[in-house]
């Protein structure tokens, strides 16, 4: 009998296993059989050929119409061509050099067809597709049931057909599947669901439409209820370990003395429910998001003045070394120098000067640096901690769980978390991914922020384009400084924005122009009449961190007047007196990226203007995503848009979980509604006392979420 953890090899073979590894990361039983089927197909139906995507891996229905087999023009060999028909159109089958081929596909027969859709002579071809004939030996009297059973189509690849997974998923369940259920039996009767195992086999092998639908929704609940239940278990358990006990005095007080400003209610409120937190003896596990540019780092600051203030160490770890460096520099300049000094202030990053580092690290093991600001070099197995008391992490997005988690471990005992983001995260996403987190939402402006106005332009109307530059002169004519974006470094490479999860529309390169670059545009705005005179600088990634903080040092202090540059700019820099944020090829960043751009200007006394340049066609995705930024400046709305205009799949990916989305069914945006219905019955369930085997999936769950991060 098999388990969950059942290795494939020795089921599928070594051969079948490996292609399932390869392809989808698919290693166990359990894996394989939550491969669902992305829809359903049946003999009988009739496959529109019209509609198939060209480049794209297809399965469809059809019957065999014609064949017809010739010898290649120029060259030895020969093709066999077959001309599929669905009722409505038509699409050529080519097998070169296979004339054995002649004895299954012959006029008549239907089949499943698999493969790459291209075009030939002005005609859809399949190129040795792979396929599965329907057996023509029916019954008269099952014919019916026959035509109408469905077929699942499952995620598949070129090298990995439908029916492949379909035969591997069979033989598993042949084989005879041990699965313990996990939810009560009467919980499944109230909610009138299936048991565990019964909608498995019903998923894969329905024998009409009602079994895989039925099946669905109970698979669905069981998803729900075990990713509310993990979640939970993760808050017990959470709970149940100590911490450090931290409470504000003299440091925190003459701080927010000294603040040249009010607080926001909204950092009022932030900053009592931290310090709640601390002072409770276990963990706190907190997530604070907010608007770009509303005082976030604040808010962390003060928790970081609570910690040191009984000599606890404090880490911020931000994710490029442009946001570290502006993070040391503005915590160094609100702290002033003399709380700087007494805290031990040191910035952490992989490209400092050995002897820098070394005095860093030797601060931080004798507790005489009371707070760290650093990159991923924070995470080095050389570093140590005297006494971590509060990770913090900026941009948490950025960052799976297995390196918040490689923080946090190098704590004596747990420390206490803070995780912080300015790409807020819809309610439905926090409820469903974010549910073991406190969340703290700072959704006012401090006073005196302006406002950004944000206009679209359109690159094929080069009057509009010549505006844009002509808009720049103006801007720096009157005293005031701009940025200008571009997705590339150079015509050969993107900038490594640590965006981990591609946005759908540019999985693949689209033909047309080259997107713009820092190197190219630089260049031809040297040589532009309208910004004659102007100081021009520029910044990427690739650029040592030395070279990095020069730039931004003549950009903050004036000298530079305009900025070119990739996404190193997005996050932390803070430039009061640049009012203009000019994005290049706006259609290749995506929504959050570019409200977080956007946030860079307005910062000081003058509003500020934001121009996406951009030749995306009208109702495309990325067409409707600049659409949404222009008329809407809330950043908690505009998340709720990019969720319905994405799909959760792309908004968690990797960036949010720490791994592939462990999502198989569900959807946060479709499925939001169950979602919350089943979190009031994952507490009772939870209170009623678990039984061990679910404690025991919960337990592989949360292992497997932390071994993909």
């Amino acid at each position: 009998m098999l388990t969950d953890l059942t290795p494939l090899a020795g089921v599928l073979g070594d051969k079948t296993a490996k292609a399932l590894d390869k392809q989808f990361g698919i290693k166990t039983v359990a894996d394989l059989l939550l491969h669902f089927p992305r829809r359903y197909s049946k003999r009988g139906e009739l496959t529109d050929f019209a509609s198939l995507p060209i480049g794209e891996v297809v399965t469809v229905v059809g019957q065999v119409q014609s064949t017809n087999q010739r010898s290649m023009k120029g060259r030895k060999g020969s093709i066999f061509e077959v001309v599929l028909g669905d009722g409505n159109g038509q699409l050529t089958l080519a097998f070169f050099n296979q004339t054995w081929r002649q004895a299954e596909l012959h006029a008549g027969v239907q089949g499943l067809f698999s493969g790459k859709i291209g075009a030939f002579s002005g005609r859809l071809q399949l190129t040795h597709p792979d396929y599965e004939l329907f057996d023509a030996e029916i019954i008269d009297q099952q014919a019916k049931a026959w035509a109408e059973l469905p077929i699942p189509i499952y995620p598949a690849t070129g090298t990995l057909s439908s029916w492949r997974i379909q035969k591997a998923i069979e033989k598993v369940l042949d084989a005879g599947h041990e699965a313990q259920e996990v939810i009560p039996a009467d919980l499944l009767e109230q909610q009138k669901l299936m048991p565990l195992l019964m909608s498995i086999e019903m998923i894969h092998r329905p024998k009409k439409d009602s079994d895989w639908e039925r099946a669905t929704k109970s698979l669905k609940f069981h998803e729900a209820m075990l990713l509310q239940l993990g979640l939970l278990e993760r808050r017990k358990n959470a709970e149940l370990e100590k911490a450090a006990v931290y409470r504000s005095g003299a440091l925190l007080s003459k701080f927010d003395e000294a603040l040249p400003f009010e607080l926001t209610p909204g950092q009022v409120v932030a900053g009592d429910q931290i310090a709640a937190d601390l002072s409770k003896g276990h963990p706190m596990n907190r997530m604070l998001q907010g608007e770009v540019g509303s005082g976030k780092t604040v808010v962390a600051l003060r928790a970081v003045l609570a910690v040191a203030e009984s000599g606890g160490q404090s880490a911020l770890l931000a994710p490029t070394e442009v946001l570290a460096s502006q993070h040391f520099r503005s915590i160094a300049q609100a702290l002033g120098p003399a709380v700087t000094k007494e805290l031990g202030v040191r910035l952490l990053t992989g490209q400092q000067p050995l002897a820098v580092r070394k005095k860093t690290l030797l601060d931080m093991a004798s507790g005489n640096c009371r707070l760290v600001i650093g990159t991923h070099a924070l995470l080095s197995e050389n570093v140590s901690f005297f006494d971590l008391g509060l990770v913090i992490i900026d941009e948490q997005h950025r960052f799976g769980v297995g390196q918040r988690e490689a923080l946090k471990s190098k704590a004596k005992h747990s420390p206490h978390s803070l995780v912080m983001t300015a790409t807020p995260i819809p309610r439905t996403l926090a409820v469903t991914v974010f549910g073991d987190l406190d969340v703290s939402s700072l959704r006012e402006l401090p006073k005196g922020r302006q406002p950004i106005v944000t206009h679209v332009v359109d690159i094929s109307r080069k009057d509009l384009v010549a505006r844009v530059w002509e808009r720049v002169s103006e801007e720096v004519s009157a005293g005031r400084q701009a940025f200008v974006v571009c997705p590339k470094i150079d015509p050969q490479h993107l900038e490594d924005t640590g965006e981990m999860v591609p946005e759908p529309e540019n999985l693949e390169p689209e033909p047309g122009p080259e997107p713009a670059s820092v190197t190219s545009v630089f260049a031809s705005l040297e040589n532009n009449k309208m910004l004659a005179g102007i100081r021009i600088g520029s910044l990427h990634g690739r650029m040592s961190s030395k070279e990095k903080d020069e730039v931004m040092d003549q950009f903050e202090s004036g000298q530079l007047q305009v900025l070119v540059a990739t996404t190193v700019i997005e996050v932390g820099v803070n430039v009061p007196n640049a009012s203009t944020m000019v994005v290049l090829d706006a259609d290749h960043f995506g929504l959050s990226q570019l409200h977080q751009l956007r946030g860079r200007v307005g910062r000081g006394e003058h509003a500020g203007l934001c121009l996406l340049v951009s030749g995306a066609e009208p109702e495309t995705l990325a067409f409707l995503r600049l659409d949404a930024l222009s008329r809407i400046s809330d950043g908690f709305e505009l998340s709720e848009i990019d969720l319905d205009l994405r799909g959760e799949g792309d908004v968690l990916g990797d960036t949010q979980s720490g791994g592939r989305s462990s999502l198989q069914l569900l959807r946060v945006v479709r499925d939001a509604k169950l979602i919350q219905e089943v979190r009031p019955l994952a507490v009772a369930l939870e209170k009623a006392d678990m039984s061990e085997e679910l404690k025991l999936v919960l337990q592989i769950q949360d292992a497997g979420q932390l071994a993909r991060g």
